[in-house]
């Protein structure tokens, strides 16, 4: 079976463990032996990338090198799964994600992030725990530290989890009079994950929620009004449409709803640094929270 292969730069991004640290480790304490190629220029596989990564989380839970240099896989980890039944600080959570998405290791992922969602909920733990592990993801990716089949594991764990947890509102909260809200990302926007829990808030707070999903055309929000009438329209965009395609896009939705009570809600880093454009059928929000708080 063919490995990846990982720089020790990839490393140090991956473990935040600095590449100095790294070779000290391998001279001192043989922690790694990696291959090198032809000029010697080192070469791990992901099998040290794994090993790195637990090592880095026994020491920051205070273990010394020298100590953990003599403890076997097996004893590592046993101390990994304890600490992640035992609950974590956030680096230590997001060590152990990143464990877990390098094992493709669901029943790990799942003893993180269960415990967090029990204790704040999923809402804020969304926000304290895998946002900033999708964050660090997204650095990865740019650097080509992890494969595409990694992340889409992770993000259809996460995906998962807040299906999960949006299933049981329905027969939980009183359903409120107020008009649908219907969620959507632009074509070609990809990136679904919070839109998803916005849903979840949604209902959650006894709206009508309507989870279009993602690269929805502009003119197919015609046809969802003429069923149901005046509409709150929610989006994120982070990706899609981009800058110079941006304006032309705002036109066109602001035309669609001229003339009805409908509204579009929207923020993402693609409208970042603009304000609301002068019809009042659209509304910018500075991030995920104010946009909520609107409803």
């Amino acid at each position: 079976m063919r490995t990846q292969e990982f720089t020790i730069k990839d490393l140090e991004s991956f473990s935040g463990i600095k590449a100095h640290t790294i070779r000290i480790w391998e001279q001192r304490y043989g922690l790694l032996n990696p291959e090198r190629t032809d000029t010697n220029i080192r070469k791990y596989t992901d099998k040290d990338l794994k090993a790195l990564l637990n090592i880095g989380l026994l020491n920051n839970l205070g273990y010394k090198i020298s100590k953990i240099a003599q403890m076997s896989e097996i004893q590592i980890l046993d101390v990994i799964r304890k600490q992640a039944e035992n609950g974590q600080q956030n680096e230590q959570q997001l060590h152990l994600l990143k464990i877990a998405m390098l094992n493709y290791d669901e029943a790990l992922f799942s003893s993180v992030l269960d415990p967090q969602i029990s204790q704040l909920g999923l809402e804020q733990a969304y926000r304290q725990v895998v946002v900033p592990f999708l964050n660090h993801i997204g650095l990865l990716w740019q650097s080509d530290a992890i494969c595409p089949a990694q992340e889409h594991f992770i993000s259809a764990l996460i995906r998962q989890k807040v299906l999960a947890h949006t299933e049981t509102i329905g027969t939980l909260v009183e359903p409120k009079l107020a008009r649908p809200v219907v969620l959507f990302l632009p074509e070609l926007e990809i990136h679904e994950l919070s839109l998803l829990v916005l849903h979840f808030i949604f209902k959650k707070k006894g709206y009508k929620s309507i989870f279009l999903g993602q690269s929805v055309p502009l003119e197919d929000l015609k046809q969802v009004m003429s069923r149901l009438g005046d509409v709150d329209f929610v989006s994120i965009l982070t990706t899609s449409p981009s800058s110079v395609l941006l304006p032309d896009y705002l036109k066109k939705a602001a035309r669609l709803v001229e003339e009805t009570d409908s509204h579009f809600h929207l923020t993402g880093s693609n409208l970042k640094g603009l304000k609301s454009p002068n019809p009042i059928s659209i509304t910018f929000y500075s991030n995920l929270s104010d946009l909520e708080s609107a409803f």
